[in-house]
């Protein structure tokens, strides 16, 4: 059977099933409040009108793009420490996520100039109103300035949960979300909006009086923008914060030494990170595409696109969560020299793929329309988001196991035939196939959507098979 899973008693696969999900579930909230930010972001900015939402979709897609593909390459950092850990080496575990932090840094002043260059020719891009424009081009040159702090964090996210400790990044994301919400709420509508919502809560005339007349103007959708960037390095801080005081951590000394950067660690962090960032722009990409090749067909499309790949960014921590569990416990495995037994890990994460990929579709077609709403109670948008929701549940089936395949062979150090697998089938099959859909065929933005699944359903079939097979050898190779 694929994966031995037969070869353990049932009993075994309900205590692997266990230990993964107590790795993942807590990643898993963390992840959920991060994306949170940016769900939190479009809906509130939606209130303030289409042409924020429309602004911050297209500067938070633009953003997401090059965060995803670096936090892809940041995820090296995951087998590179949990297979030191496994090897019993405490001082190595320490030195690795110094040099993370670094890396961290280094990559996101080269992330954030990358988005000040683009800025202007992604405006000049757009077909769309001046005012979007210009709320665009603010938004995006102002989230850049956050992102050297939020691949730090991934560097510190990387070592606690890589050490069994994910419990702090699921306080401080919910701290960070919960901060994020009334700090939109004060820069998208300023001081009116507070006041007004002091109105609301029958405030005194005199507090509503004193707050509308505070210095803070309504800065719309940029105005997510700028609580974002504070809620980024704030998480940062706060994780370093906790690190250095952790019992449990201080024994890998992190915080115990300075180090300078040291560039053969990091040229073989980037050595093996650059194809894991590419997967991720590869995938990545193929959505941030689809949404500006939409842009000309109106706001109402780009809207409604925004808000499915919102619902579908959250929903794609769930994968996301188990496959970086079982990252994490398959390069442990390794490096305790258990290969059978990493096979088996990686077996039994697919099957939770599985199963919780067929529940999230049932719940998304059931929920479709009062989900949209969350974001919107324009009649067209709702309309379209709604049915593009049901494309977005057949979807997850299978982009849970691809995603939770890919992460699996990340805890062998294997990560560039799964890079070429996202190559081919996001682009050749996902963005080539879905431009002729939606043109040719002239099935519009449906096209794209069923060429998503196809693209999807093919590297998911890809990646279990070569997942198969190399954890096979492995386990033959070893003999253990």
């Amino acid at each position: 059977m694929l994966f031995d899973l037969t070869r353990y008693s049932r009993a075994e696969l309900k205590h692997e099933t266990r230990q993964l999900l107590a790795l993942a579930i807590p990643m898993m909230l963390g992840q959920i409040a991060t994306v949170a930010i940016g769900v939190a972001d479009t809906a509130m900015s939606g209130a303030a009108g289409k042409d924020d939402l429309t602004a911050v979709a297209l500067g938070n897609s633009a953003f997401s793009t090059l965060f995803i593909t670096f936090m892809g390459i940041m995820a090296a950092l995951n087998p590179i420490i949990a297979q030191q850990h496994g090897a019993g080496g405490t001082h190595e575990v320490g030195e690795t996520g110094r040099q993370g932090l670094w890396f961290g840094l280094l990559l996101g002043i080269i992330g954030m100039a990358m988005l000040f260059a683009l800025i202007i020719p992604l405006q000049n891009y757009l077909n769309l109103s001046a005012h979007i424009k210009t709320l665009f081009a603010q938004y995006l040159a102002i989230v850049a300035l956050g992102l050297p702090a939020t691949l730090m964090y991934r560097a510190l996210h990387a070592y606690t949960s890589s050490l069994n400790q994910p419990q702090p990044i699921v306080w401080i994301n919910w701290a960070a979300l919960l901060l994020n919400i009334p700090l939109n709420y004060l820069f998208i509508f300023g001081a009116t909006g507070i006041a007004e919502l002091a109105n609301r809560f029958q405030a005194a005339p005199a507090v509503v009086a004193w707050l509308a007349q505070l210095p803070i103007p309504a800065l719309g959708g940029v105005g997510a923008g700028v609580a974002t960037t504070i809620v980024f390095w704030f998480a940062t801080i706060a994780l370093a914060v906790y690190i250095a005081k952790s019992r449990h951590l201080r024994r890998f000394g992190l915080t115990q030494r300075f180090s300078l950067p040291r560039w053969q660690t990091q040229k073989n962090i980037a050595s093996l990170g650059w194809a894991i960032g590419l997967s991720y722009f590869l995938e990545a990409s193929l959505f941030t595409f689809i949404v500006w090749l939409i842009a000309d067909l109106g706001a109402t499309h780009v809207a409604a696109q925004q808000i499915v790949l919102s619902l579908s960014s959250v929903i794609y921590m769930i994968p996301q969560a188990i496959g970086s569990a079982a990252t994490v416990r398959i390069g442990y495995a390794i490096g305790r020299r258990q290969f059978a037994r990493a096979r088996y890990i990686a077996g039994v994460a697919i099957l939770c793929g599985w199963l919780l990929g067929a529940c999230t579709l049932v719940a998304l077609l059931v929920f479709r329309l009062p989900l949209a709403k969350i974001y919107t109670q324009d009649a067209a948008v709702l309309a379209l988001a709604s049915s593009l929701i049901i494309f977005a549940g057949v979807f997850q089936v299978f982009d849970f196991t691809q995603c939770i395949a890919s992460y699996a062979l990340r805890g062998y150090k294997i990560t560039r035939v799964p890079m070429i697998i996202h190559a081919i089938a996001f682009w050749c099959l996902g963005l080539i196939l879905g431009y002729i859909l939606a043109h040719a065929a002239q099935m519009g933005i449906y096209g794209f959507w069923t060429a998503l699944i196809i693209s999807l359903a093919s590297a998911a079939a890809a990646l279990v098979w070569y997942l198969e097979k190399r954890s096979q050898l492995a386990k033959l190779d070893r003999k253990v």
